[in-house]
């Protein structure tokens, strides 16, 4: 994580990148209905190559948007108001302690891009509901599955409703399957990435608030897991359970951005 000079040339580039938060939903009052995240992470993995503006942030989303460039690696430029600067600073001081190692990502389903506002949309909703995806051009072995939209398997009919479609792959994927499993909030999005022995878990919450007590559980054999919060002292996740199937742990009080690095066995 870098701060550079930005010349005009540099803003003419720019792909929008949206402010990163939760849009109140109008006029839905029940309980139980799932907040509508603006997140950018579908356009970051669709096109990581292209350069992304931030233009329209306000002090509290300014830390969150640096953390979300930085987990998928990205370049952009922020336009960070000046109550917001303190925050963004020590954000900053804080990826860069991260370092700067980029891990690829690692994801259950492949997606192939047909550049269609349907495909997007259907990223869109799986960045939002944590089935994870990277973007694919071919066959890939070691994925679960690979959509392809105007398939028979996937027809675009079917992703009409990328929120329905996203739940059709979550179900055909099935729960035990899932690389990533995330209980006790839907504000907190994850990005995971890895080689070889080394994995690192990201997790953004767009929320504004302190998320306490989120219960992550990802599968696979690991050990050493650390752990990293902004802006908090603490270090240790809670009530870790530790298997040959998977790895449970609690992350303590959260508020935009946190890490876990793991160490995996097999």
């Amino acid at each position: 994580m870098e701060v550079v000079a930005v010349e005009a040339a540099d803003l003419e580039r720019c792909r929008e990148a949206i402010e990163p938060h939760i849009t109140p939903m109008t006029g839905v009052t029940s309980a139980t209905a799932a907040p509508w995240i603006d997140a950018n992470g579908w356009r970051f993995q669709r096109e990581p190559a292209a350069q992304y503006c931030y233009d329209s942030l306000s002090a509290r989303s300014a830390p969150l948007a640096a953390a979300e460039a930085f987990v998928y690696g990205v370049r952009a430029l922020l336009r960070v108001p000046e109550p917001g600067l303190a925050g963004y600073a020590t954000m900053l001081e804080f990826l860069k302690k991260m370092g700067l190692e980029a891990l690829p990502a690692v994801a259950n389903f492949g997606i192939v891009d047909d550049g269609s506002d349907v495909a997007g949309e259907v990223m869109n909703l799986m960045v939002r509901k944590n089935l994870l995806f990277r973007v694919v051009s071919e066959a890939a072995p070691e994925l679960d599955r690979i959509i392809r939209l105007g398939t028979p398997e996937y027809p675009l009919e079917a992703a009409a409703d990328p929120s329905h479609f996203a739940a059709l792959m979550r179900a055909r994927l099935t729960d035990e399957k899932r690389l990533l499993r995330i209980y006790g909030t839907e504000v907190v999005l994850a990005h995971l990435t890895g080689r070889g022995t080394r994995y690192r878990l990201h997790l953004l919450n767009y929320s504004g608030r302190s998320v306490d007590g989120m219960r992550i559980r990802l599968l696979g054999e690991f050990r050493n897991l650390r752990l990293a919060i902004w802006g908090s002292d603490a270090r240790e996740p809670l009530d870790v359970l530790a298997g040959r199937d998977a790895i449970e742990f609690t992350v303590p009080a959260m508020s935009a951005y946190a890490v876990a690095d793991l160490e995996r066995v097999r």
